[in-house]
């Protein structure tokens, strides 16, 4: 063959290469454009699966997994729709990595077929192995019921692996639409569930069903609504106004937390609290008058910035994430506004699986105490307040991380030992001059202690007075703890910052080895 022959073959197998890339290129381009397009129209005012993703990520940092995964073909063959009604993949949120996925509404209503399924379930494998936080963005109708039990199966594995992840890696649910049936128990499981008001619905079963089958009526907005999981049954964490607030929150929420368990978490720059408050006169002088528990925790954490966590649920107990010198603390502490601070079935719940996450990714716990005990009551009882008060001791006891408690004001019974105390494993313990620590309060220990000479007197008021003020200054302080050193020391309120800041940094070396096990049985 003469050289020119062979410059001219070469040549025509160049452009006929060419041209076939050119025809890969368009055909790679023609399914991408099918894959991302919407599968029907949305709700109105709606974002779309990718919007969502793009609005909560760092600008050009997502990566899609999955994108040309398809659907079982149906009854007629045709094969399914690319993405099977969910986008997953990975990014960054403030430079830190995090895997995402987002269900589509538009494509069978964001139900869970067998493909979809395998997609999310792939992500959460992909977020074990890396080692990052993972983010459900929800909204869709539950199992895809044409697909049968396939789908319901997949629903098991998901939640498999919510399990495996559990203190592992935080895991993030964010419910944009509906979360029904098998759906919503993944929620359930993860760590933080984000709502919006007036557009989440979280239930097992639907109004309608609930109508047939036992006859009453109701509607979706009572029966999961966003405000309902929020605030009556404690199943979400944060209310948000919009779909941009719910993002907005999720990375304000992981800028508090490590990517997983074995990282330390986020360091930020130290700040101070806001002057102003004046914490020696912060605690009124009688015993009844409530006091915003917020005020002190403002005026204790940096920039006095708090992220409450159930803000709506079970208010007489806060829990919340913080900075105290740049380092993320979990905050814990009675809230005397409501109900006096007492705990209840609602309180224990909420703070226990509070303090069981900090020491699950080794966030300190900060603890203010002002608790009368636990709440008395025949309904309390028979809604078992044991059990279920019990998890909050069992919380604390189990707890391995630096943890730190302040009294207030008064520590009464069971409270006293619960919220934080020495008992449980505390590290150090701090009490201001108006702490009341005791077995109960003086009106009830003297009604108790001196029934008989309060019947017999000729003036059991003027009597019972003189008893109580004798009470009050025996055991109606911090100084017999002390004594004992239940009580590290007896500080003004006025240095509870700077006492708080000295705590937290002597005991970030702490280690507490614990008995090798499989896990513990925690009452639930």
């Amino acid at each position: 063959m003469t050289r020119e022959a062979t410059t001219f073959r070469a040549r025509e197998t160049a452009a006929r290469g060419s041209d076939g890339t050119a025809e890969r290129l368009a055909g790679l381009e023609s399914r991408w454009a099918q894959a991302v397009a919407p599968g029907g129209p949305r709700r109105r005012g709606e974002f779309g699966a990718r919007e969502r993703i793009d609005l909560l990520l760092d600008a050009g940092s997502f990566t899609e997994t999955g994108l040309f995964v398809r659907g079982r073909p149906t009854g007629d063959g045709t094969p399914g729709p690319y993405g099977d009604g969910v986008v997953t993949g990975h990014g960054t949120i403030d430079g830190r990595p995090v895997c995402v996925f987002a269900q589509d509404s538009t494509v069978f209503g964001g139900s869970m077929g067998e493909a979809f399924g395998e997609k999310t379930v792939a992500l959460m494998d992909l977020a074990l192995k890396t080692g990052c936080p993972v983010i459900g963005l929800n909204d869709g109708g539950g199992a895809r019921i044409q697909e049968g039990v396939a789908s319901l199966a997949l629903y098991a594995e998901l939640v498999r692996r919510n399990v495996r992840a559990s203190g592992v890696i935080p895991q993030i649910s964010v419910v944009l639409g509906p979360c029904a049936g098998g759906a919503a128990y993944s929620p359930a499981i993860t760590d933080f569930t984000v709502m919006v008001d007036g557009a989440s619905h979280m239930f097992v079963t639907g109004p309608d069903v609930i109508e047939a089958v036992t006859g009453e009526r109701t509607s979706a907005e009572d029966l999961g609504g966003a405000r309902t999981s929020n605030a009556v049954n404690g199943n979400a964490h944060f209310l948000a106004t919009d779909e941009v607030d719910a993002l907005d929150t999720v990375r304000d929420l992981l800028s508090y937390l490590p990517a997983n368990n074995l990282e330390r978490p986020p360091q930020y720059a130290p700040a101070s609290a806001p002057a102003g408050t004046r914490l020696d006169e912060i605690v009124p002088d009688r015993l009844g008058q409530a006091y915003d528990m917020r005020d002190i925790l403002h005026a204790v954490v940096d920039n006095g910035e708090l992220l409450e966590i159930q803000e709506l649920f079970a208010p007489n107990i806060i829990c919340a994430l913080a900075l105290v010198e740049g380092h993320p603390v979990g905050v814990v502490a009675n809230q005397p506004l409501h109900a006096a601070g007492v705990l209840d079935i609602d309180a224990s719940e909420k703070a226990a699986r509070f303090v069981r996450f900090c020491d699950a990714f080794g966030i300190p716990l900060l603890t203010f105490a002002d608790v009368p005990g636990y709440l008395s009551g025949v309904r309390q009882e028979q809604a078992g307040i044991i059990r279920r008060g019990a998890k909050l001791l069992y919380a604390y006891a189990e707890a391995t991380v630096p943890k730190v408690t302040v009294v207030v004001r008064k520590a009464y019974g069971g409270g006293y030992a619960v919220m934080g105390s020495k008992h449980l494993g505390a590290d150090i313990n701090l009490a201001w001059p108006t702490a009341r620590i005791a077995v109960m309060g003086a009106e009830g220990a003297v009604g108790v202690l001196h029934r008989r000479e309060l019947a017999a007197s000729d003036d059991p008021e003027a009597l019972r007075a003189r008893l109580v003020a004798a009470y009050e200054s025996t055991y109606g302080t911090p100084y017999l703890a002390a004594e004992r050193g239940y009580v590290d020391a007896v500080i003004a309120p006025r240095d509870t910052r700077v006492q708080v800041c000295r705590a937290l940094r002597a005991l970030r070396g702490k280690r507490a080895p614990m008995p090798e096990r499989r896990h513990g049985n925690i009452p639930l």
